[in-house]
Order: structure tokens, then sequence, then C-alpha cells
């Protein structure tokens, strides 16, 4: 398996396919990275040379914000904005939505697994 940027690409897809196990990379800059460097998009990652993946971790290094870096810029901007203490910040630190989304219903992806409340129960009204 060729190791670009540390991350193992598969070795049995196509160069362009391979590289976007990288953070941060998607189907439109991996052609690019591949137009920019001269290779064939169909050609397999197993077939590349070493020098091939000298040269994409080059370019990959210079010139785009991927993996480690991009994932640490990430969690930089985030914690930035728990310290000033803004509403994306709390809603961060709170593990609720950020953006907006209700949270009444759905929301479970931020929530987490459902987590019971004990009803009432046999509480008649107090008012007699």
């Amino acid at each position: 398996m060729p190791r670009v940027l540390g991350v193992d690409i598969p070795n049995d897809k196509p160069t362009y396919i391979s590289l976007q196990y990288l953070h941060g990379l998607g189907q439109v800059k991996a052609v690019e990275v591949c137009r920019t460097l001269g290779l064939p998009l169909n050609r397999r990652a197993r077939d590349l040379s070493d020098d091939d993946i000298q040269r994409i971790n080059g370019l990959l290094d210079g010139t785009y914000t991927v993996e480690g870096q991009l994932r640490r810029q990430t969690a930089e901007n985030i914690s930035r904005l728990k310290s000033i203490r803004c509403y994306r910040g709390v809603r961060h630190g709170r593990g609720l939505p950020v953006r907006g989304q209700r949270t009444q219903t759905n929301a479970r992806t931020r929530k987490g697994a459902r987590k019971t409340v004990a009803g009432k129960k046999g509480v008649k009204d107090m008012r007699h």
C-alpha cells in the first residue's frame, strides 16, 4: 500500500479515488492533483512509482491543507470559538447542533443515544 502524508491509500483503486482517502481531499482536488503532476487518472495506486509518490507528497505539502494540518486547524478554530464563549462555541462545548437545527426532535447524531428521564407517575394535581 502506498503511503501519502502518513496515510495508507488503497492499492486496487485508481489514483484519483485512492487520494480521496486523505482528509480534506475530495474528488475535484484529487483529479486536479493527478492532472497537475501528469499522472493518468485510471492508473492504479499500486502502479505508482516511489518518485510519483514523492511528487504527490511534495505537491500536497506545499499547495493544499490536508490531513494533520487541516485537522489541527479545525480543532484550533473550534477551541477559539469555545474560548471566546460565543454561541457557536457554547453549542460545540455542550455537544448540541451548531447551525440552527431543531433539537426537540432529531439531532440524535450530535446529542448521542437517548437518555430516558423518569416521568411523574401517579402525581395528582396539588391544587385541591
